[in-house]
Order: C-alpha cells, then structure tokens, then sequence
C-alpha cells in the first residue's frame, strides 16, 4: 500500500470516529467524571468513567463538542480503554501523549492504542496536538482524581 492510500486510510478512520464516534453519551453511574476544555480552539469533553472495586474500566462515556481530532481522539480512547485496568489506561495515556509528541514506543505498546495509534501523525501539526491529547488528558485526570458525579 502505497504512501497516499495510506493516508487516505488514516483520514478515513478518523472521519468514522468523528462522524460517529463510540460511547458518546453520559453514564448514569460513575466512580469518576471530569469536564476539561482547550481554551485555545474551544474543544470541550465532560468524561464519565465507571472503575469497579478491582480497579477495571467498566463502562466509559463521553460528551462534548470539538474538532474532528478531538473527537475522533476521544472515541478511540474510549474504545481503547473500556476493559482496561486503572494502571493500563493511564499508562496508554502516557503511550499516547509520548507517541503525538514524537517519542518513540515498541509496537506492542501502540498496538494498545487500537485506532488511536494512527493519531501519531498529528505531531507533524502542532497546534492539532492539544485537539488529540484532551480526551487523553481527561482520562488521567479522572482516573487520578476522586471526583464523583453529582446527582
């Protein structure tokens, strides 16, 4: 497969993502929630997040409005993540932030990603960077806080 295929692709996937992205909507029960917005290009997310007692993501939403990044970005963390241990989806958010800021990973480590280790290209765009990184940056902060949804 040649250069613009793939390319072509990776747009293809991402417009997916955003024309109809997985597990936006908000979660009635949740251990954590946090609402973050790039206040350079307006992108919001309100993240709900549903940890059971043995620390696994059981059930994982979104909410939000924001560029074609950010939300394809936050669909595919959201599918990436459900399932995952506290401590594996908080080390994919590290893999991710490291992989758009252009350090390198193994492949096993962006295999973990699914969808969203194609974002990696968003390094050549700096100013996308904080569109692809705020849902990612929405699930540490929720999973390193205490923060509870208020009924």
């Amino acid at each position: 497969m040649g250069l613009s295929q793939l390319n072509s692709l990776y747009r293809e996937v991402i417009l997916d993502h955003s024309d109809h992205p997985h597990n936006k909507h908000a979660l009635s029960d949740v251990t954590n929630t946090i609402t973050l917005k790039n206040p350079t290009c307006g992108d919001v997310i309100n993240l709900d997040v549903q940890v059971d007692d043995a620390g696994m993501i059981t059930d994982i939403g979104f909410t939000g409005e924001g560029c074609t990044i950010s939300q394809s970005s936050a669909s595919m963390m959201t599918d990436a993540v459900k399932g995952k241990s506290r401590e594996q989806a908080l080390a994919m958010a590290k893999t991710f932030s490291d992989m758009v800021m252009g350090k390198s990973h193994s492949q096993a480590d962006l295999d973990q990603l699914e969808d969203a280790a194609i974002l990696s290209s968003i390094m050549q765009f700096p100013a996308r960077i904080k569109c692809a990184t705020l849902a990612w940056w929405a699930l540490q902060r929720a999973l390193l806080s205490d923060a509870k949804k208020e009924e």
